[in-house]
């Protein structure tokens, strides 16, 4: 391997502590950054200029995006209240025709729910505020024919806070979120058997009445999330952001150019709206970069070395990332002997932005450093800057400088 990148390894707690640094300022200095708004897009715009200046990006392009970032979690609101309507059809029905009702509006609940967070599609999005989303893309040039390009990819927006994370973490919030999701499919069944059996059995009756039991946690699912507080997001996802931006400027700072190989990163916004940056990003930029053989590593919270996880399915793990790109950086975590384990963002988990571009046609992965079983940190105040993982970030940055060695080495043979 080139001793100029093994040189920039050895400074990998160096390159933490710069990440830290402009990750306290952001939080700091600039307005909060929930997805589309003035926050976002001050802090695409500041780490535009550092890319620009201090990173030496000779492309930067700050690009717009029409998003409705209201749905991701507005589609709860809808969902439940066709679920009470649904439970109301069937504790007060006295036909056939209040039971059908009640099947079609559980039905239609659960499909919005599979497919706003499940598949994270834009099914009620037109029904919300539209706002302007922000992307920043930005490109060294290599010094002769390009071969090979590769990207790091964060997301600037945070997310509105979780406040059941402060009392059990992932373990209590996705607890509650199952037993509602119990509670719709306890009375979509009795309606079903209620229909077959042509009336509500004695049985039937009183499994619909300790059926109640599951409406406090409905309603809980209207204050799910606080949308009245965005959380500082020094972890989800500034440190995402920092990575590919703390390479090039210790990559410009050691004069180090490449002659074969464009390195970028890409900041796409919006991801806690449910990836609409990234989707905004792929749908502009279809058909481009397809020149060269192009990898993009999206990095989202990284936070415990202990965690430092390669995630070979995303998006709920409905969605395959690319072998080759995620094997490119476990073989890089081995060499360096950095813990880094094969994994997925699990059912309930949510995404990373890698899971738009791997649907976008993009050869691509997702990093992550963080416990998937959520801890207190996630999505709530303490994911601030007083509260980041030096080591962490290092173990990761390291890895991520192998992987744009091992990556340049293949693009010199190919020249």
């Amino acid at each position: 391997m080139s001793e100029k990148f093994d040189a920039l390894i050895a400074e990998k707690d160096k390159a933490a502590q710069y990440m830290i640094d402009e990750i306290t300022h952001i939080c700091k200095d600039l307005p909060k950054r929930d997805p589309g708004s003035e926050g976002e897009r001050k802090a695409c715009e500041y780490m535009a200029d550092v890319l620009r200046r201090d990173c030496g990006c000779e492309s930067v392009e700050i690009e717009s995006f029409d998003e409705n970032p209201g749905a991701f979690y507005g589609w709860i609101h809808i969902t439940f209240t066709l679920l009470f309507v649904a439970l109301g059809f069937f504790r007060l029905g006295t036909g056939p025709a209040a039971y059908v009702v009640s099947i079609v509006l559980i039905l239609l609940a659960l499909l919005l729910a599979l497919l706003e967070f499940g598949l994270y599609k834009k099914v009620v999005d037109f029904i919300f505020p539209k706002k302007t989303g922000t992307n920043v893309t930005a490109i060294k040039s290599c010094t002769g024919e390009c071969k090979r390009r590769i990207f790091f990819n964060g997301h600037p927006d945070a997310a509105w806070e979780w406040p059941a994370n402060y009392i059990g973490g992932g373990i209590l919030f996705e607890g509650l979120i199952i037993i509602a999701a119990i509670g719709s499919i306890w009375y979509l069944v009795l309606s079903i058997l209620v229909l077959a059996q042509g009336g509500a059995s004695d049985i039937v009756w009183k499994l619909s009445t300790i059926g109640i039991i599951f409406v406090p946690f409905w309603i809980y699912m209207y204050f799910m999330w606080n949308p009245y507080r965005v959380v500082d997001g020094a972890n989800d996802n500034l440190s995402g952001c920092y990575m590919g931006i703390a390479v090039l400027k210790a990559m410009k700072d050691a004069g180090i150019e490449l002659e074969n190989t464009e390195v970028g990163v890409i900041l796409t916004g919006s991801e806690e709206a449910g990836l609409r940056g990234a989707k905004a990003w792929c749908e502009a930029h279809k058909g481009e970069y397809q020149d060269v053989p192009t990898f993009i590593y999206s990095y989202d919270t990284i936070y415990d070395p202990k965690y430092l996880l390669t995630n070979y399915r995303d998006l709920n793990a409905t969605v395959k990332a690319d072998k080759d790109v995620s094997d490119l950086f476990m073989e890089a975590a081995q060499e360096l002997e950095v813990v880094c384990n094969k994994g997925m963002v699990p059912p309930l988990g949510g995404a990373t932005d890698n899971a738009a571009f791997a649907q976008g046609g993009f050869r691509s992965t997702g990093i992550t450093g963080l416990n998937h079983k959520l801890e207190s940190y996630y999505h709530t105040r303490k994911d601030t800057y007083t509260n980041m993982n030096a080591a962490g970030l290092a173990d990761c940055y390291a890895v991520s400088v192998r992987v744009l060695d091992k990556f340049d080495q293949g693009a010199k043979q190919e020249a």
